[in-house]
């Protein structure tokens, strides 16, 4: 059976670890046909490189730090070492310092720290999606990951502003975009067990009652929902949806107690 995302070429930027969303993503499209590349940078490109070799075919591993001029330059040149064009681009990116944005410290975290969280979280989209739009053509999908930024949530702070910030972004870039046949949306998740997850203080507050409130369930380990979702948005089965944000929650969002 010939698979979703069978013939496209697929960069996911943003993969530490095989528990990530990002690992995942690649993981499904790999099965459901595309030829994905993964990225990452400094300490973690060696990680990355390790856990490459756990999907399911080879990955070429790219060193992309979203925040660096240069490697945003020069990544066009990377890609077309492996593939000559992309079809689809996976944003799974966030960082804020755990110590100053995160955890409670909403009123006192500084303005650097801030700036830092919104420009790896939300700001990298534009940045990463202009990067990738020369070797993109009609018909492209860019997908980001969210997490539901329309209500305040303990112990998120300023990722909850970050995040925001990238929802905001998905629809302008998809008004811009649009008149070029690229297609831009997010996937907001459930809270899930990943890495970052982890580094988040408080983060079990936040997840504590999400189980018994979600109408489906949820299994905070199960990053495949998630990830096929991604994958759907990057196929052909959704010709005319951009802007959009598709909820992978078990249908938390919807529910008012």
């Amino acid at each position: 059976m010939t698979g979703i995302l069978e013939g496209k070429n697929i960069l996911v930027a943003g993969v530490t670890m095989d528990s990530s969303i990002g690992f995942s993503v690649a993981k499904v499209a790999q099965e459901q046909g595309a030829t994905v590349l993964i990225s990452n940078f400094g300490r973690a490109l060696g990680i990355t490189r390790r856990i490459a070799g756990r999907l399911p075919a080879p990955a070429p591993v790219l060193e992309l730090d979203v925040t660096d001029a240069e490697h945003l330059r020069r990544l066009p040149e990377l890609v077309g070492e492996h593939v000559p064009t992309l079809d689809g681009v996976v944003h799974s990116i966030a960082y804020g310092n755990p110590e100053t944005v995160l955890g409670g410290h909403f009123l006192t975290a500084p303005y650097d720290d801030v700036a830092q969280a919104v420009q790896v979280s939300a700001y990298s989209l534009a940045s990463l999606t202009q990067a990738c739009l020369p070797l993109m053509s009609p018909g492209g999908s860019i997908v980001g990951l969210t997490f539901d930024a329309t209500v305040a949530w303990p112990a998120y702070d300023w990722m909850g502003v970050a995040k925001a910030g990238l929802e905001s972004c998905s629809r302008y870039l998809a008004r811009d975009l649009g008149p070029q046949g690229i297609r831009v949306n997010l996937v907001s998740a459930g809270p899930l067990k990943t890495l970052a997850a982890k580094a988040i203080p408080g983060f079990e507050e936040l997840e504590a009652n999400w189980d018994s409130r979600a109408p489906l369930g949820w299994d905070n380990t199960d990053q495949d929902p998630t990830a096929r979702a991604v994958v759907a948005l990057l196929s052909d089965f959704f010709p005319a949806t951009t802007g959009e944000i598709v909820h992978v929650d078990g249908g938390y969002h919807a529910m008012g107690a």
